[in-house]
């Protein structure tokens, strides 16, 4: 599946808002008015979900862009985590343009912010808006995850990366507890496991069933069933891990 398909997508609940908006700018270089015409006409004849994937996977390439260069920097590392993922789910055309759009999306930001400093900022925020009145709670977890494994994938997570994350997090109406949560996954270290079910150590064994139990239930991978069997397969990995965190916690308390 190439990234040109996504146009399709676009034309679907990202059509009229800021991400459509956006897409205009750094998709339409890459594809000449014959395509792009193709690709609305046909779109009606399409899985209805594909025009939803399509528009979660262009959602993350641009809140991607966003935490790439929180630290004013592009990192090899997490330029390659991204194309990686591509590679990976989509094959090599796919890849070589998903990093195109990306590079198009650090010029796009660099046009509008030598304008105004801020006009990329507030375009995150209203893109996150308009994520968060698509893309059911599960769905934004799962894009949260891929952006906050973005993030840790040169080995260090940076004050302005969390702070991105966070900024990215609030205008998808998540919380600084999802952040965090997303940010311990994986560590085998106990307080990082009460960070992953949003908890304090101090908490009471009663309170930590329930804090597992809500946890389970808002990431439960069936949440992003509509995505694809890659992106359901990355949220079980999740889910895996969250029960990792938790039964660590169960085992250090003597908790059944």
């Amino acid at each position: 599946m190439a990234i040109g398909k996504w146009i399709g997508g676009v034309i679907g609940w990202m059509a009229g808002g800021p991400l459509g908006a956006l897409a205009g700018f750094v998709i339409g270089s890459l594809f000449d008015s014959t395509v792009i015409t193709t690709n609305i006409q046909t779109q009606n004849n399409d899985d209805p979900t594909i025009g939803h994937r399509n528009s979660f996977l262009f959602s993350m390439l641009v809140m991607a862009s966003y935490i790439i260069k929180a630290d004013g920097k592009i990192m090899h590392s997490e330029m390659e985590f991204v194309r990686r993922f591509l590679r990976d789910n989509f094959g090599e055309q796919a890849m070589n343009e998903g990093n195109q759009i990306l590079l198009n999306l650090f010029e796009q930001r660099k046009r509008m912010d030598a304008v105004n400093p801020n006009s990329f900022k507030q375009t995150i925020y209203d893109c996150g808006q308009q994520i968060a009145a698509n893309l059911n709670y599960g769905e934004r977890l799962q894009l949260l995850r891929f952006l906050a494994m973005i993030a840790m994938s040169d080995g260090n997570v940076c004050v302005q990366e969390i702070e991105a994350l966070r900024e990215v997090a609030t205008a998808m109406n998540l919380s600084a507890n999802d952040v965090d949560s997303m940010l311990n996954l994986g560590s085998s270290n106990l307080d990082a496991a009460y960070k992953v079910l949003e908890i304090d150590p101090s908490a009471t064994d009663d309170e930590v069933k329930a804090a597992y139990r809500a946890l389970a239930k808002k990431h439960h991978p069936d949440r992003v069933a509509t995505l694809g069997d890659d992106i359901h397969k990355a949220a079980e990995e999740k889910f895996r891990q969250i029960n990792e965190a938790k039964e660590q916690i169960f085992k250090a308390r003597n908790i059944s």
